[in-house]
């Protein structure tokens, strides 16, 4: 989208609507709990949260005893939020503001999650990028999952346009890197009752072909 200011989208949005007046507003995220329970995710493992926003998950993972959790949103004012909520809980988490496109990580993750910031990079640089910083920012035997609209989810969201994925075009999208373990189709409802459809995927990370 020429000249899209991505930033100032998603600050206008979450400076203009409250916490349960957005589509993806969820007071218990189940099917991402539901993910690091399967994956046995341990209590130890270093966790970023991609695109979190204000979102409960944190709130979860801190109250099953994880400790080391970093939540990444491109929205300052989303992570100010988020942090007003938890309290002093919020000093237990790393917050970062930055663009999930071109965010390169300083140290690596034993585990990436993503709900529904993915399928808003929708020109192919952007998606690149993502997945080499991914790539870069997970540990050799680290876990990724992504979670998207799917082929007969929105095709827009937030007024702006999202890419969708299947089970196949997800898998294919991130094979150079990842391999997968897991896929689902769910429905999501809204607060306004409507209905989106989204795919799930767990990954593992491939080992690096040497030079």
């Amino acid at each position: 989208m020429e000249n899209f200011d991505r930033k100032k989208h998603w600050e206008d949005i979450y400076q203009s609507k409250q916490l349960n007046e957005v589509s993806w507003f969820q007071q218990t995220p189940k099917i991402s709990l539901d993910f690091i329970k399967q994956l046995k995710v341990p209590k130890s493992a270093k966790i970023i949260d991609i695109g979190g926003g204000d979102s409960f998950l944190v709130d979860h993972l801190l109250g099953m005893g994880y400790q080391d959790i970093t939540v990444l949103d491109i929205s300052e004012s989303a992570l100010r939020r988020a942090r007003k909520r938890l309290g002093t809980l919020a000093d237990k988490v790393k917050w970062i503001v930055a663009d999930a496109a071109t965010f390169v990580a300083a140290g690596q993750y034993d585990f990436w999650h993503d709900r529904a910031a993915f399928h808003f990079l929708t020109e192919e640089q952007d998606i690149a990028s993502y997945l080499e910083n991914a790539q870069r920012s997970i540990k050799p035997d680290g876990r990724l999952v992504l979670g998207t609209f799917s082929e007969q989810g929105p095709q827009k969201c937030s007024g702006i346009e999202i890419k969708q994925y299947s089970e196949s075009t997800m898998t294919a999208r991130l094979r150079k890197f990842f391999e997968k373990i897991k896929c689902i189709t769910v429905d999501h409802k809204t607060p306004f009752d409507t209905i989106q459809n989204f795919t799930f995927c767990s990954f593992r990370k491939l080992p690096i072909d040497p030079i």
